[in-house]
């Protein structure tokens, strides 16, 4: 028994990974529909690619996905790079091209000379100041034979504007050249606009990927699959708690994915229930990112007695929101009804929901709009679900079901 609890808990860690992007194609879960097209981007010349949306819903995952598709195909070159805030364009194309080694014959010496190679990163021939007819010429030449695709994940993270431009007009080279080269570009943002210096220019040449938050069977996959792994089963109702818990965030289902099965295991049981579920809330928001804690703190704080700040902030959490994640003060009626037992019109929490998109109440929320026209959504994914689960534990609402 103890041999199957230490198997188990080996197992769990690589069901359930909240610490790290996805990187075992078996686990990886949904995102068809992202996926065709970033492989329709690939194999077309002239096409590049940028995939784009909230942090936490899986794009490095998906970027992980992708390298292992083509890793293994003798005909695709492949270089991932992970940008940072102190990039330029020249670092970018060192770190790409140190992925790529080029091999030379070298002569042995001797009678009986035995060959020997010489292999070297392409980034050695770069020159120290690179523009984007170097990049054009060397991808070009790689790709005489092969495709070749450049993934450049945390491109937001760039905050040269010259680097992006630079980035934008390399696409541009290989385009109109119709170089069998690709580059993916995977960043944080509402829209290719706010990925892209003079997106405009090069429009025509993008594939643009929007990645969505997942839908309630694209979680339920994850949680299906880990029990799968773990030859374990999940109670219908559980499975049904984790998936609208989660709000359609991946790293969310991993971590009460990994929480809520290894109470059961803790439990020497191979079937996760509810009462497992609401543990591993309680072990889930232990772990969450100590900013979102603190957001949720100075959000909620008051000294004034019968506040409802915190009843306020979750009646947001559970609102309907559109494509976009925005609710309107409209859409926070009906929950915040249904947490307090008390109707409140809008005057009487229109105040708290003004606070909640200012810095002294840890900007919780963006807001848009004019008077009477406000939009409303939260300014991190993490904090839809922390709310939703801290309210339950609070005792602030009790539905099981969710």
């Amino acid at each position: 028994m103890q041999n199957e609890y230490m198997e188990r808990l080996v197992a769990l860690g690589e069901a359930f990974t909240p610490g790290s992007p996805v990187n075992n194609q078996d686990l990886f879960s949904g995102r068809i529909e992202q996926i065709q097209k970033i492989l329709g981007g690939v194999t077309q010349r002239g096409y590049h690619v940028v995939l784009y949306g909230e942090r936490g819903v899986g794009k490095t995952s998906l970027a992980n996905f992708t390298s292992r598709i083509y890793s293994n195909s003798p005909g695709v070159l492949i270089a991932k790079v992970t940008c940072d805030a102190g990039d330029n364009f020249t670092s970018i194309w060192k770190k790409a091209f140190k992925e790529i080694t080029y091999t030379t014959p070298k002569a042995g010496i001797g009678f009986s000379p035995t060959p020997e190679a010489t292999v070297a990163a392409l980034s050695d021939f770069l020159p120290d100041v690179t523009n984007p007819d170097d990049v054009r010429r060397m991808l070009a030449s790689l790709a005489a034979d092969k495709t070749v695709l450049i993934i450049l994940d945390e491109y937001d993270r760039i905050i040269d504007k010259l680097t992006s431009t630079l980035i934008s007009d390399t696409i541009k080279v290989l385009s109109d050249n119709g170089t069998n080269a690709t580059l993916m570009l995977i960043g944080v943002a509402d829209s290719v606009s706010d990925l892209i210096e003079g997106h405009q220019s090069i429009e025509r040449a993008l594939v643009q990927i929007p990645m969505p938050r997942m839908s309630n069977e694209e979680i339920g996959q994850i949680i299906d699959k880990g029990a799968g792994v773990l030859k374990m089963h999940v109670a219908p109702a559980a499975r049904s708690m984790i998936v609208k818990l989660s709000q359609g965030v991946p790293y969310v289902a991993h971590l009460l994915g990994l929480h809520c099965f290894k109470s059961a295991i803790a439990a020497g049981s191979s079937s996760v229930s509810t009462d497992n579920v609401k543990l591993g809330i309680s072990a889930s928001l232990d772990q969450w990112h100590a900013s979102i804690k603190k957001t949720y703190y100075d959000a909620t704080k008051s000294p004034q007695p019968g506040n409802i700040y915190r009843e306020v902030l979750l009646a947001c959490a559970l609102s309907d929101v559109d494509e976009l994640g925005y609710f309107t003060a409209a859409n926070v009626r009906t929950p915040l009804r249904d947490i307090t037992g008390r109707e409140y019109e809008i005057p009487n929490f229109a105040a708290h929901l003004k606070q909640f998109s200012e810095e002294q109440r840890g900007h919780v929320l963006a807001r848009e709009g004019t008077q009477r026209r406000w939009r409303y959504r939260f300014t991190s994914p993490m904090m839809r679900p922390y709310i939703i689960m801290k309210g339950h534990t609070d005792g602030l609402w009790d539905h099981d079901g969710v």
